[in-house]
């Protein structure tokens, strides 16, 4: 008997959680509110990836210092509009498109809500293959080699952007919210053994948490995916930005990966902030995103 593949959450779980992230992002935009008029220009566009046409928008400031493609997480994610904003308005051009199957966007969405699993390989690099559909379409708009264009994303996309800095050679940085390194596998066995808990690090130990994560037997079969395996064949730097209460990706066995790629000579930093959880791009706290964002805008510097 086959077991229905799900995703990370119950369906009512990633209601919540998509309530929890829009109230959260909300609360965040609300915090870089200004008088002043935009600095940017918004035009909305069309590209075709792998056969299907996605449909989203691409923001441009009045002094582009970088550009990057905002790239989704797990859920029916539209184009993150006030994300794009945000960032826009700090000199940094953005593309960013609604998801495939969702919104304007043609295509099959591949999530829990629909009884899939969107973590198999094959949808990993379908979605990776419209990030650098999306780079491409970014590049061409700007017409302009001497602005470094990069990839930003949270959670999920932390497994997509380097498959997508791999195929695509105009991706110059990428800029991760909580994305794990590790095994798409091993994060569930993770996600599964905190089950959602917000209080989980107050009663358990790093000790008790790897010893799930390598232990445990898998719930669901599926094609997994290494992103160190990835990670270690490329030569473009990038920003991890995470919170050490995450209860969805193991941060600190993930920053041990990282500082192994550094050592291996990898242009790879990060942040941490204890007492943040998985959203850290939207939480109440300011900093990650604008941490995040001069981050991007020395990558101006390493241009060629």
């Amino acid at each position: 008997m086959k077991t229905k593949p799900v995703l990370f959450k119950s369906i009512l779980k990633a209601k919540t959680l998509r309530r929890y992230s829009l109230f959260m992002l909300l609360f965040f935009v609300a915090g870089y509110a200004s008088a002043t008029p935009p600095d940017f220009t918004a035009k909305e566009i069309k590209f075709v990836s792998e056969g299907d046409t996605l449909s989203g928008t691409i923001f441009t400031p009045d002094h582009i210092q970088a550009a990057v493609v905002i790239v989704h997480g797990s859920g029916q994610e539209k184009r993150t509009v006030k994300f794009a904003e945000i960032l826009a308005n700090n000199g940094i051009a953005v593309l960013t498109y609604d998801k495939r199957g969702v919104g304007e966007s043609a295509g099959v969405y591949a999530g829990p809500e629909v009884g899939t699993n969107n973590v198999d390989f094959s949808n990993l690099n379908l979605l990776s293959l419209d990030a650098s559909a999306a780079v491409n379409t970014l590049y061409n708009f700007l017409s302009n080699d001497h602005i470094p264009i990069g990839l930003i994303g949270a959670s999920q996309a932390g497994w997509i952007i380097p498959m997508a800095a791999e195929k695509n050679k105009k991706v110059r940085f990428m800029t991760i919210f909580s994305g794990a390194l590790i095994t798409v596998k091993e994060q569930l066995r993770f996600q599964f053994y905190t089950g959602g808990n917000k209080s989980f690090w107050d009663t358990h130990s790093e000790e008790e948490a790897r010893k799930h994560i390598f232990n445990d037997p898998d719930r669901y079969e599926f094609t997994d995916t290494n992103p160190n395996d990835i990670l270690s064949g490329l030569s473009v730097p990038g920003l991890w930005i995470f919170g050490g209460k995450d209860i969805q990706v193991p941060v600190h066995l993930s920053i041990e990966y990282l500082d192994r790629l550094k050592r291996k000579g990898k242009h790879y930093e990060y942040q941490l902030f204890p007492q943040l959880g998985h959203n850290t791009a939207f939480s109440a706290s300011e900093e990650p995103m604008k941490n995040a964002i001069r981050w991007i805008k020395k990558q101006e510097i390493k241009k060629s």
